[in-house]
């Protein structure tokens, strides 16, 4: 590992400039921290931050560790360049960087990358400055004109300072009715202090406990206050009260002053958590995630970095942010999909905080009602420790669940909802309960076709169907964003009205809701439709307001959410995730159904699930309808074990992409030809991937599969050592891949 020396080389004479390794912020393909002089007078140490010459840029840089002395003596010092300043900003912590160089080995990828991650905007560094506010004068100027917006300004103004923008808004005008009140002497400037985070009180009265979940709380509190590493699975069914658990762990972090990060798998889940925590603990914590904006973001960076932030809830990247005394890490909805990054530098949020914690020496909590396989293995081989909740807070039960075989009840010709489905939501809808409809497929139909010649409407870039978003009237790429308006003729024949849309989307599932009960309040609850956490809070209120009678939602919905009025699920299609061969297919259908199916019954009322297949003899919907997890566990590891795969074998995927088809199978021909081959490790491909044409580019995937004792990140360094991809050819590498497209 690369560190700064503040000493010169034990090699280099004495008088000579001392020298510093430092990381870049940067997608160069830098294999560790580049070395730079230490102008006299500057003394560095690891964590500082610095700004350093690279080329004819200036760039924003923290000096490394290089505590085996493994500096570059080579270099010719003549060419180093030297520190250009030192930034005055908290240090970098050691276990962050110890982080940062183990993601990097780990996942193949650039030095730089990985610290590009934990270092987001360079303006983070610099330090908050005051800010202008105005209020409203003791005396008014005689001989000035009040107009009525000025009047509105003036009223806002006279319960205390505010930043001119919040002014305005109050006032219904704008900033610079404001900025010109306080020209003319109707307001008066003056100096706010920065805005210091929310302090959260541990002692704040929270729900009572059950005497399960006190017991679980109990053991994670003895994790927090034994201030060493250890992994727990909080494994709990929906609505078991799994985070006023670990809420009370999180109260014993901050009893001890230290911080804790609590990283949920995408921002949506937010909004009913938020509500959940202030009722726990009086006050709301740090967000960090890609809506936060730049202002709020810097602040919220010096927070963390300062201590002064006690509790960060955020996406997988909140991992990487400079915590100056982490406590706890809490993963909840662990086995989420969404923890993996899948361009980038691709890694997994959940791996990744479970070897912070372990850098940090301290516990870290994996929360769930469907864990990953991967840590239910974990759990079985003594590795993590597991704290059961078997059974629903306050006596709710848990949802019946029935089968729906769309053979034998098939919907009425040109819909989707077959009559035992509708039947229930009626019954619903008729006792003043809701209901609700998912269907993880957004738009109005995955295809659109020309009945008179058979033209599919296609990307242009992707090898890819375009989905049909009639709220839209366009048609859209779900992988490269490619949009277009629906056209009025088949582009192919110029046949006009013969566009048939072919499938189900949420848009065309509301669509028959409306018609078969015109009087139900109905809410589409997509990512196409709902832009950022705030429209999201704002569904959602009104759901548990009863403000809505029947949802249509894509997993959005699924995960979460607590809803007491709603007692019936209806699964429009339940065969959805199954097809494709994907070796999770299974494993990620059985996760997502119960977390939709946790939906009903949450409270008093209890709750009714039906899922609508053509298969109802498919082993992951038999597990469902009996309400055996641990069953289809069982099965699930058996054949993963049986064929070595995760969490019983390793695997690794290279991409290999060009402009030209020919250009990538050549390339990674090349590749399969020095690949490694032995009794444990076996190198399939090359062939082209599912989805071989991506953004214009054409993809051809090779796979390492290895048993479980492989040291995967090595057998790939070796293997890709001599790799020199060439003009268009690009190369990417995913250790534990969780998609095969």
């Amino acid at each position: 590992m690369p560190v700064p020396q503040t000493r010169p080389h034990p090699l280099a004479p004495k008088d000579e400039a001392e020298t510093a390794q430092v990381g870049l912020p940067t997608a160069l393909p830098f294999a560790r921290p580049l070395t730079y002089l230490v102008p006299p007078g500057m003394t560095l140490a690891p964590g500082d931050w610095v700004e350093v010459p690279l080329g004819k840029r200036m760039l924003v840089g923290v000096v490394w560790d290089d505590e085996d002395g493994n500096k570059d003596i080579s270099v010719d010092r003549a060419k180093l360049k030297p520190v250009a300043a030192q930034i005055s900003a908290p240090r970098m912590p050691k276990s962050l960087r110890q982080l940062i160089d183990w993601v990097a080995a780990y996942t193949l990828s650039p030095h730089g990358a990985v610290l590009r991650m934990a270092v987001h905007l360079p303006a983070v560094l610099q330090p908050e400055s005051s800010r202008i506010a105005y209020r409203r004068p003791d005396t008014l100027p005689k001989d000035v004109r009040v107009t009525e917006a000025r009047r509105r300004v003036l009223e806002a103004g006279a319960a205390g300072p505010l930043p001119a923008r919040r002014l305005a808004e109050t006032a219904g005008t704008s900033d610079a009715v404001v900025r010109a009140m306080a020209d003319a002497g109707l307001l008066v400037r003056t100096q706010m202090d920065p805005v210091r985070p929310p302090l959260p009180d541990p002692a704040h009265p929270g729900p009572a406990l059950s005497l399960e979940q006190t017991a679980a709380a109990h053991k994670l509190i003895g994790a927090v206050g034994a201030e060493r590493f250890e992994v727990d699975l909080l494994d709990g069914v929906t609505g078991s009260g799994k985070t006023e658990v670990y809420f009370e762990a999180i109260a014993a972090a901050l009893r001890d002053g230290g911080q804790v990060l609590v990283l949920l798998p995408e921002i949506a889940l937010t909004a009913q958590w938020l509500d959940r925590f202030k009722a726990r603990f009086g006050a709301v914590p740090t967000l960090w995630h890609s809506d936060v904006g730049g202002p709020a973001r810097r602040r919220s960076w010096r927070w963390v970095a300062e201590g002064s932030a006690r509790i960060v809830v955020g996406a997988r990247s909140a991992l990487f942010l400079p915590f100056a005394d982490l406590r706890l890490i809490v993963v909840d909805e662990e086995h989420d999909q969404a923890f993996k990054q899948e361009d980038g530098v691709r890694y997994h949020a959940r791996d990744m905080a479970i070897v912070r914690a372990q850098l940090e020496r301290i516990p870290v909590c994996l929360v769930s009602a469907t864990p990953s396989l991967e840590t239910v293995a974990n759990v079985k081989r003594g590795r993590y420790r597991r704290l059961a909740l078997p059974q629903r807070h306050a006596g709710a039960s848990m949802p019946s669940v029935e089968l729906v075989d769309l053979v034998r009840n098939p919907p009425p010709r040109g819909q989707w909802l077959s009559p035992p489905l509708a039947d229930a939501v009626s019954e619903a809808l008729g006792s003043g309960e809701q209901a609700l409809l998912f269907l993880n497929r957004r738009g109005y139909a995955p295809l659109t076709l020309c009945r008179a010649c058979g033209h599919r409407f296609a990307c242009p870039h992707c090898s890819a169907w375009l989905v049909e978003h009639r709220y839209t009237g366009r048609l859209h790429c779900h992988h490269c964003g490619h949009a277009e308006r629906i056209p009025a003729a088949c582009p192919s024949c110029g046949a006009t009205e013969s566009l048939a849309a072919c499938g189900p989307g949420v848009e065309r599932i509301a669509e028959e809701v409306a018609d078969r009960w015109p009087k139900a309040r109905i809410a589409v609850m997509s990512s196409d439709l709902l832009q950022g956490p705030h429209a999201v809070a704002e569904l959602i209120g009104s759901i548990q307001r009863h403000e809505i009678d029947l949802i249509v939602g894509t997993q959005l919905i699924a995960k979460g959410h607590h809803f007491p009025l709603l007692t019936v699920v209806g699964v429009v299609d339940a065969d959805l995730g199954l097809a494709g061969g994907d070796l999770r297919a299974g494993e990620r259908t059985f996760q997502l159904l119960t977390q939709v199916a946790g939906r009903a019954g949450r409270a008093e009322r209890p709750g009714r699930v039906l899922l609508q297949t053509t298969e109802p003899g498919q082993p992951v919907l038999q597990a469902l309808a009996a309400g055996d997890r641990d069953a289809f566990y069982a099965a699930e590891a058996a054949a993963r074990r049986d064929a070595t795969m995760p969490p019983y074998g390793r695997l690794a995927a290279v991409v290999v992409s060009a402009n030209d088809l020919t250009a990538a199978m050549a390339f990674a021909r090349e590749l399969a030809a020095c690949a490694p081959h032995s009794d444990r490790v076996r190198v399939l491909g090359p062939t082209p991937a599912p989805l071989a044409l991506v953004r214009g580019r054409h993809r051809v995937r090779l796979l390492l599969h290895a048993e479980r004792e492989v040291n995967v990140p090595q057998a790939m360094r070796q293997w890709l050592a001599g790799a020199r991809p060439s003009g268009s050819v690009r190369l990417a590498v995913d250790i534990d891949p969780y998609t095969f497209l």
